[in-house]
C-alpha cells in the first residue's frame, strides 16, 4: 500500500471526508478507522457527526432522533439544518483553515436522502438551504456505505440502537437508499459507493484504497 502524500498536500476542502448511508451501514465505525489509520501516519484528524457536533448540535440531536417526538417534515428539515449552520461555523470551517483532516458521520447528502428522498421535500429547497447553511462548502469525498436496508436495521437492533427514524418503515429507508444511490450517479466523482454488507475491515481497506488513490 502507498503512502499518503506529506501533510501540507492536504489543505483546505481536500481534507474533508464524509461517511453517509442509511441505518446500520457502519459509517460511525470507518469513521473512527479511518481516523485511527490516518493518525497512525502523522496527519492531524478531526471527526465529528450530525447531527451533533456541537453543544448546540447535540441539543438538537436528542430532538431529532427521541422516538416520543412526532415532527412535522419542514420542521425536521429546519433543525438539521440549524444545527449543520452551528457545526459548520464553529467546527469544520475552523478546523479545515488549519489543515486539519476532518472526517465527518454524515453531511448534506443525508439531507436530501433523508428529507428530500425519504420525506418528500422538494429538492430544490433543501438544495438552497444546503447553500445557506455551508456555503461552498461539500467534501473532497464522500463515502456511500450501501446495504440493504433490512440488514442495516437488523444490525441496529443487534446493538440495541432504536431511535425516531429507526421506527419509521422499510418504504422509507427504501426511498432513502434510493435517494443516496441517485446522487452517487449524479456527483460519481466525489461519491464512491462502498459495498458495506462486508465485514468492517474489508470496508475500511475499501476506504483507504479510494482515499489514498484520490490523494496521489
Amino acid at each position: 500500500m502507498q503512502r499518503i502524500n506529506p501533510q501540507p498536500a492536504i489543505q483546505g476542502l481536500k481534507g474533508f471526508l464524509s461517511f453517509e448511508g442509511t441505518e446500520g451501514s457502519g459509517k460511525s465505525t470507518q469513521v473512527k478507522l479511518l481516523s485511527a489509520y490516518l493518525k497512525n501516519k502523522g496527519y492531524n484528524v478531526l471527526t465529528t457527526e450530525e447531527p451533533g457536533g456541537t453543544k448546540i448540535g447535540l441539543k438538537i440531536r436528542e430532538i431529532l432522533l427521541a422516538p416520543e417526538n412526532s415532527m412535522n417534515p419542514l420542521t425536521e428539515l429546519l433543525l438539521y439544518s440549524t444545527s449543520r449552520a452551528q457545526h459548520v461555523r464553529e467546527v469544520i470551517y475552523p478546523a479545515l483553515m488549519q489543515g486539519i483532516i476532518v472526517a465527518t458521520d454524515r453531511f448534506t447528502d443525508s439531507t436530501i436522502a433523508y428529507q428530500g428522498y425519504g420525506r418528500g421535500i422538494d429538492l430544490s429547497v433543501i438544495k438552497t438551504l444546503n447553500d445557506i447553511v455551508a456555503p461552498d462548502l461539500k467534501p473532497f469525498i464522500s463515502f456511500l456505505l450501501d446495504i440493504d436496508v433490512q440488514e442495516g436495521l437488523t444490525r441496529n437492533i443487534g446493538a440495541q440502537k432504536k431511535d425516531r427514524l429507526e421506527l419509521e418503515t422499510i418504504e422509507f429507508h427504501n426511498r432513502v437508499r434510493k435517494g443516496y444511490l441517485e446522487l452517487a450517479k449524479e456527483e460519481s466523482g466525489r461519491i464512491k459507493i462502498i459495498d458495506a454488507s462486508k465485514s468492517p475491515d474489508k470496508v475500511s481497506k475499501k476506504v483507504i484504497e479510494i482515499l489514498e488513490t484520490a490523494w496521489l
